[in-house]
């Protein structure tokens, strides 16, 4: 399949007990999941039964699943508690995503904060991130770097800021980019102008390589491009609009790459959206 297309589940009550009849039930091909609070520091152990069928089940579906890591996380933070903090929660991102089969754990790029300058910011990303890549294996998930919609000092906004940010890394072999449509129109790359995707796409080629795009995250927005906001709309309903989506399944870059959608709505609006993907990319 040339692109999965699925979304983020909801998974209070067990990641297959819950999340699966989620997926299932919106028409999903592929599948997000946190394995922690995303917005708290806790780092739970996980039920191995329910690791095991969720394996498994995603397997038998050959549905690829995927980790988004805590909100939290800053590795250029000027905190110390928050760095040491932000290592202990993304390294238990990964053995959690081991455990479950998924094939990348998602996080976002951070800022430097408290007036810091970007580049000692990007010094710390090295000293603390660098050895979690370290000790991934070939087989362990990839750590997928997602920008942010600019908001602050953040550290990668434009799809120009992951050279520094790939360079801070060293281009780990384990490294790659979620590209998520809402923020990066948010930062300024107006996806909805013609050719629009096709630029934005090829600019992140050309900054980080070919082969290192392994998620996109799937969203509409409410705001106009270069607003800085990040609020997810609905496929179609938003300032993007639905041809750049289908932009997006015809470019090289994007082949066999899975789309996650976290837009509103809940249930009928996600299946809505998964609907609304697959009819674009049918239509390539």
């Amino acid at each position: 399949m040339r692109n999965p297309v699925g979304g983020h589940v909801p998974v209070a009550g067990g990641l297959a007990r819950a999340g699966l009849p989620y997926a299932r039930e919106m028409g999903a091909e592929a599948v997000q999941v946190f394995v922690a609070n995303p917005r708290g520091w806790a780092t739970p152990t996980g039920t191995p039964a329910q690791d095991e069928a969720f394996r498994a089940e995603c397997a038998e579906a050959g549905m690829p699943a995927y980790v988004h890591a805590p909100y939290l996380i800053n590795f250029g933070s000027h905190t110390p508690e928050t760095v040491e903090r932000s290592v202990e929660s993304l390294r238990h991102s990964l053995r959690r995503a081991r455990a479950i089969g998924a094939l990348g754990v998602v996080v976002h790029t951070g800022s430097a904060t408290n007036g810091r300058p970007r580049e000692e910011a990007l010094a710390q990303v090295r000293t603390h991130m660098r050895p979690l890549l370290d000790e991934l294996t070939h087989d362990d998930p990839f750590l997928l770097l997602e920008s942010t919609a600019g908001q602050g000092f953040s550290l990668c906004s434009r799809t120009r800021d992951f050279g520094p940010y790939f360079e801070a890394l060293d281009a780990h072999p384990k490294l790659g980019v979620c590209l998520d449509t809402c923020h990066v129109f948010a930062a300024g790359h107006d996806l909805s102008a013609p050719g629009g995707m096709k630029e934005t796409l090829d600019l992140l080629v050309e900054t980080v390589g070919e082969g290192r795009l392994k998620l996109i995250h799937a969203n509409d927005s409410k705001d106009v491009s270069g607003a800085h906001k990040d609020r997810h709309e609905n496929i179609g309903a938003g300032r993007i609009g639905e041809e750049p989506f289908r932009e997006l399944f015809t470019h090289p870059a994007t082949e066999n790459v899975p789309l996650i959608i976290e837009t509103p709505g809940g249930k009928e609006g996600h299946a809505a959206d998964v609907a609304r993907l697959k009819e674009l990319r049918a239509r390539v």
